[in-house]
């Protein structure tokens, strides 16, 4: 963006995969966008720009949200994670591995939000029923195929810890 352009944008400050980051950019644009081109954060994608496709979201303040229906003026403060928050210095969370593991990618363009519904399912339910997972990630559509093997990924994921819990438990042992 041209320097003189963004000296009249607000500074907007928020946290993103644990870091602190601040962005110059109009108040109402969207989150999507500030995260794909400011950031260079491009996991998350577009698919509809409707916010009916649940293949931008990501995690504010512990909600999933549609990124391309929030301007990032109302991230202002917030913790965000998106899918490249979810591994821990270069390793796949679970999450992930478990999509890899089932064929739960597809094309890749519903699979980040996929993996944030996932992430956000199993922090609030940790061993959720069929109807609970089918529920959990209603808001996003996969135009690949059927859902089977995401939903097989989702199972898998339930039934595996991640690294850290894991080590925890072995150092209280």
């Amino acid at each position: 963006m041209n320097e003189k352009v963004s000296e009249r944008w607000p500074a907007i400050r928020f946290t993103v995969n644990g870091e602190i980051r601040e962005v110059k950019t109009p108040p109402m644009k969207r989150l999507l966008d500030v995260l794909r081109e400011e950031l260079h954060l491009t996991g998350t994608k577009e698919g509809c720009g409707e916010g009916e496709c649940g293949s931008c979201s990501v995690r504010m303040n512990g909600e999933l949200v549609n990124s391309c229906l929030v301007p990032v003026l109302q991230a202002e403060g917030a913790e965000v994670q998106t899918v490249e928050g979810l591994a821990t210095n270069g390793v796949l969370h679970p999450i992930q591995e478990a999509f890899l593991k089932c064929g739960g990618a597809q094309c890749g363009i519903c699979t980040p939000g996929m993996l944030m519904a996932t992430a956000q399912l199993l922090e609030r339910n940790p061993h959720p029923e069929m109807a609970e997972i089918r529920e959990g990630l209603a808001g996003n559509l996969c135009r690949c195929t059927g859902f089977m093997r995401i939903f097989e990924s989702v199972v898998q994921a339930a039934t595996e810890k991640p690294a850290a819990e894991s080590e925890e438990v072995q150092h209280a042992r």
